[in-house]
């Protein structure tokens, strides 16, 4: 049986996904199926996509639904018992799945493992900066303030996505930071300290520069955690302060481009929920 589903969701780049493709083509260990899932793109993707045909399983959307219905899509027509995302404007390194194996072979008990990354901004390397350091093991508490696993940098096994659910296709954005919430409140997410995979940023068309408000999906993601009353006592309290923070900087940004009555939600929502508990 293969090892590792490679999915790969795209939408208008056809030059970035060659790229993302023949990195994988590339890789050092080969037991794996590749699967391209076209979110409904309207540029060359096809004719991008066809020299690789007889190397993927490629699959198309009807039209435009998003990225997490497009890894979604593809986790549901893998077969292996581990998955790996990569994103169509990045990259990997030839070792990046081989290190991964051999982490999960070392480590039977870990359900989910990510590599360091190489950063390119707007075509230039850059450092990330300390709040963005990736931790290692419990990572919950510190990603309540911002995501601090990618996509493309993380391989799982499918039996964690059969218990935590897959990508919530109602987020446009923060649909990761969701994921990797609901994931880390209950297992350890270790980080391998190589920089495998060389992720790009600061192009117009990327969800995290076109859509603003981020904080407010990561608003409704804490809000789903608590709900689902699965926190202990000190990861809820975590939840709630940082949920105060996020609720305040949001909602005062309202107020500021005059939206009241949205901006009043969110700064009497904390209060609201300590209320009720």
């Amino acid at each position: 049986m293969t090892e590792v589903s490679v999915i790969i969701p795209t939408y208008n780049r056809a030059n970035q996904v060659q790229r993302a493709v023949a990195s994988v083509l590339s890789q050092t260990f080969n037991d794996y199926e590749i699967i391209v899932v076209d979110d409904g793109s309207s540029d060359r993707t096809n004719e991008a996509l066809a020299p690789f045909k007889d190397h993927l399983v490629w699959i198309t959307h009807a039209k435009n639904q998003g990225v997490s219905a497009s890894r979604n899509t593809g986790i549901k027509a893998s077969k292996t018992r581990l998955i790996a995302f990569l994103d169509s404007d990045d990259y990997w390194l030839p070792e990046k799945l081989d290190v991964q194996i051999r982490f999960f072979q070392e480590n039977p008990g870990a359900v989910a493992c990510q590599t360091e990354e190489i950063w390119i901004r707007n075509g230039r390397r850059a450092n990330p900066r300390q709040k963005h350091l990736k931790p290692s093991g419990d990572i919950f508490v510190p990603s309540l303030k911002l995501c601090l696993v990618s996509p493309s940098a993380v391989m799982l096994k499918r039996s964690l996505l059969d218990q935590v659910g897959l990508f919530d296709e109602d987020f446009p954005v923060c649909e990761d930071y969701d994921l990797w919430l609901r994931i880390s409140c209950r297992y350890p997410i270790h980080l391998i300290g190589r920089k495998l995979v060389v992720k790009q940023g600061g192009a117009p068309d990327q969800l995290s520069s076109s859509l603003k408000g981020m904080d407010r999906f990561r608003i409704m993601s804490m809000l789903k955690l608590i709900e689902q009353g699965r926190l202990n006592k000190d990861q809820k309290d975590a939840v709630l302060n940082e949920l105060g923070i996020k609720c305040r900087i949001y909602g005062e940004g309202c107020l500021k481009r005059g939206k009241k009555e949205e901006g009043e939600y969110f700064l009497y929502l904390p209060q609201k929920i300590k209320n009720t508990d």
